[in-house]
């Protein structure tokens, strides 16, 4: 019988760049060349959600990785030189950063190593949660043109940090750049760039080395392959410090993106008030006639209860009553919500700040264990001293929209009961007392904003002199138009009198004449220039320890995509050890190449280089063939590591109208070799090639020849079980489970099911609560949430069986597949359990 069990099919309109397997839930993600991202589900390949691509992201995909807790998915944009993570229990975007080069490769390493270090430092994470206060969410009516903001999402942003144990996000570019970014968003080391373009890389799980595979260009225009291994003991060495300022600065780059997205919230929310200042106050000063002062004109209102016909027409006409008190309405709601923005976000957001900083100026000040990762004092005191500025300016910005509120109101009372006394209308009693203080409190906010020399253009051309909030909000380095009076402020007085405090560093400065866009900006350079200083030392300490020129590869006659390119590498975490697989088919088609290196580069491995022989010689007991004795001779198309002890292959035979084969080979008895092998320095491996050893290769049960379909590229994952084969169009996919085998023919499976549903009663009897196998529906039942779309088990089968595939009904399905020790759910049960109205998504258990 065929080994595997085919468990879906699926042919998509667009062409699939690169798939990648979730490496802890039957997922599958799919970059197509539309810049499309799709995620589907192992069961039936349904599809879970697509991320389409956008102007502000990008549309060329050219890297794709998976958190290894399998609930981040990071991808990178080639055309707008960004990498994206994205969540997966929806298609959104939760954090966007800014390559200097576009990004050709990527991993996503998780640390194994223990360290009796991290459990005083998870202390310190739940101290720092009793100290601070919990950030505030974002409102979820506002929107930008590059993000939408939710709760949700902003809870999901301050969560990205995921576990404690440190997991590293390694980024290989095209001008041979590689850069390492702790959980994903901070940059830990930038590391001098390497000869040639990198085509991939591995990061070994204890920080030891890393591997990159290079790709230089020869004279002829032939990719010349080469193996680099890079030293990273630092990184390794200093791994409980690493951990802690890691943590420490992704919690500062995380608070950064939170007062980015809260100041945006805030500028929405402004640019509705001045679109109605603009429409109303300020046209009457564009468009009136008479040679008299604004503030004039207001005035004679006030105190003598007559305007001219020009304001009069302009009061009663075009302002109208009800659109007054609109616009009061409006600027009194807008300017409230600015203001809790700036105190449960702003303020918060930078107190968390201070005391994030503050900690990383306390693990500084150890230099035995923190000065090699290149940690100073001297620049995370002006971070500090920056984010005091910033807020600083906050409080201000408090002070001027609470002045604002109160002018306004004041000012909109007034004019509401002259513009009624103005049409004969009833004034409400309570609004025409007056008394002489509400008076001299009018005119001097007339005094105040419609005097001549305030009365100013700005850039549009129209007046602004009224409105003071907007100007802290406006992203540019003039200087503020109406700056903060500071007369018969004390503390300002004291601090100008005294020569010792007012240049001390123990004070922030308060920049009055510039905007909190401008003070926001300062701060954002000096946590830069503060975070980037360690990722230079560490870079800087990273040495290229070999680099071993594999082999020169033919041009691609098929322009396949750069992703699914040999060689492919794997990291044994168990062994610390690398693994690289690739082939020569200039040397020797029909082989297949494995190179093993110590993770640790001071680590000397006999035996690096071996080779397999792709001929297949059948067993006598082999039944597919009536030829029990023929020989075949394959090539190999792709391989992937599926385990540490198993390696996939895709193979295609050499004789006319031949079936690719999908196989699995096990790594130990092919590594084990008698002869041994000596690399020549300075000379490539494929001009060795006839010294390299070669094993032979018997292929067992471990195969299923993959009738009707033209396979090319295989991805899989050892610990989920799974396999997708991609054909040579790059559009047709099938999906396997590895560890099931297919029965062969139709009579024994309905054999089988009979004696399955015979046997039911008693099974069902016998099993335990630890007795039942979680099979492919077992999966799909802890996968499929309340949110899947309905799928009967008849349609289900007719989308999934191709052409060639022989349709069961669905008590014949279910009953063929129950082995022994399984529940049997008929079809109505398994509905009703697995899926829920509405759309798919994963549900907590899965997570």
């Amino acid at each position: 019988m065929p080994a595997f069990r085919q468990v879906g099919e699926k042919q998509l309109p667009n062409t699939v760049l690169f798939m990648a397997w979730s490496p802890r839930r039957d997922l599958i993600a799919l970059a197509s060349t539309t810049g499309e991202l799709l995620l589907h589900r192992l069961v039936n390949f349904q599809r879970v959600w697509s991320l389409a691509p956008s102007e502000h992201i990008g549309k060329e995909i050219s890297a794709l990785a998976w958190r290894p807790d399998g609930k981040i998915l990071a991808f990178s944009l080639g055309d707008t030189k960004q990498v994206v993570l994205c969540g997966v229990e929806k298609a959104e975007v939760l954090h966007v950063f800014l390559m200097q080069n576009p990004v050709s490769c990527m991993c996503w390493m998780e640390v194994t190593g223990e360290s009796s270090a991290l459990g005083s430092f998870c202390q310190s994470e739940d101290e720092s949660k009793l100290f601070l206060p919990k950030l505030a969410s974002l409102p979820k009516s506002y929107s930008t043109t590059s993000m939408l903001f939710s709760e949700e999402k902003s809870d999901k942003i301050m969560n990205l940090l995921g576990e404690v144990r440190l997991n590293i996000l390694a980024l290989g570019g095209d001008a041979g750049n590689v850069e390492l970014y702790a959980y994903g968003m901070y940059k830990i080391a930038s590391l001098a760039p390497v000869s040639g373009r990198c085509r991939s890389l591995s990061l070994a799980s204890d920080l030891k080395s890393l591997v990159v595979i290079t790709e230089v260009r020869s004279a002829e225009d032939h990719p010349e392959i080469s193996f680099v291994q890079l030293d990273t003991g630092l990184l390794s060495d200093c791994l409980p410090e690493l951990t802690r300022m890691a943590r420490k600065f992704t919690h500062i780059s995380t608070l950064m993106q939170y007062l980015h997205l809260s100041l945006t919230c805030m500028c929405e929310a402004w640019e509705e008030i001045l679109m109605q200042m603009d429409l109303r106050l300020t046209k009457f000063v564009q468009e009136k006639n008479t040679s008299t002062q604004v503030q004039d004109e207001f005035l004679e209102l006030l105190l003598w209860g007559q305007s001219s016909p020009e304001l009069q027409a302009l009061l009663v006409n075009q302002l109208t009553v009800k659109g007054l008190k609109k616009l009061g309405q409006t600027i009194e709601s807008s300017y409230s919500s600015i203001q809790k923005l700036v105190i449960s976000h702003l303020q918060s957001g930078s107190e968390a700040l201070l005391y994030h900083l503050s900690e990383v100026k306390g693990m500084s000040l150890w230099k035995k264990k923190f000065q090699p990762l290149g940690l100073h004092s001297a620049a995370i005191e002006d971070a500090i001293t920056a984010v005091g500025s910033f807020s600083l300016k906050t409080s201000e910005l408090l002070q001027v929209i609470d002045k604002s509120m109160k002018n306004f109101k004041a000012f909109f009372r007034w004019l509401y009961v002259a513009m009624l006394r103005m049409c004969d209308e009833h004034v409400p009693p309570e609004l025409n007392k007056m008394t002489q203080k509400d008076i001299s409190f009018v005119a001097d906010f007339l005094s105040e904003h419609f005097s001549e020399n305030e009365q100013l253009f700005d850039r549009k051309g129209k007046y602004f002199n009224i409105e003071r909030v907007g100007q802290y909000l406006k992203d540019e380095d003039e200087d503020l138009v109406s700056p903060p009076s500071t007369r018969g402020n004390q503390w300002v007085k004291f601090l100008q009198d005294s020569t010792n405090l007012k240049d001390s560093p123990m004070l922030f400065p308060s920049f009055p004449q510039k905007s909190l866009h401008y003070v926001k900006r300062l701060m954002e350079n000096a946590i830069e220039l503060c975070l980037q200083k360690p990722a230079e030392v560490i870079g800087k300490s990273v040495k290229q320890a070999v680099c071993l020129p594999l082999y020169t590869a033919p041009v691609s006659p098929n322009n396949a995509p750069a992703l699914f390119q040999l060689p492919s590498l794997w990291n044994d975490k168990k062994a610390n050890m690398h693994y690289v697989a690739f082939c020569m088919p200039h040397l020797s088609p029909h082989k297949l190449y494995l190179l093993r290196q110590a993770s640790d580069p001071n680590r000397h491995v006999p035996n690096c280089v071996t080779s397999i022989d792709l001929s297949h010689h059948l067993d006598a007991g082999d039944s597919e063939n009536l030829d029990a004795r023929a020989h075949h001779v394959y090539s190999c198309l792709d391989a992937r590591f599926y385990s540490d002890d198993m390696l996939t292959v895709v193979l295609q035979g050499q004789e006319d109208n031949a079936c690719s084969v999908l196989a699995q080979l096990p790594l130990p008895s092919t590594l084990h070799c008698d002869n041994h092998f000596v690399w020549k320095c300075n000379t490539s491996l494929d001009q060795q090639g006839g010294a390299i050893p070669c094993q032979g290769l018997v292929l067992g049960t471990q195969r299923r020849r993959l009738e009707g379909m033209k396979a090319q590229f295989v991805a899989v994952n050892g610990v989920r079980e799974v396999a997708c084969v991609l054909s040579d169009n790059l559009r047709h996919l099938r999906v396997f489970e590895m560890d099931v085998e297919d029965e062969d023919d139709e009579a024994g499976e309905q054999h089988n099911a009979s004696a399955d549903h015979n046997g039911l009663d008693v099974s069902m009897q016998e099993l335990g609560p630890s007795d039942r196998r979680p099979d492919s529906r077992d999966a799909s039942e802890q996968v499929l949430g309340l949110g899947d779309q309905r799928l009967d088990s008849h349609q289900a089968s007719e989308q999934e069986l191709g052409p060639s595939d022989q349709r069961l009904d669905s008590q014949d399905a279910s009953e063929q597949e129950l082995g022994p020790g399984d529940q049997r759910l008929d079809s109505h049960q398994a509905s009703e359990q697995e899926l829920g109205p509405g759309d798919q998504r994963l549900d907590s258990q899965e997570l």
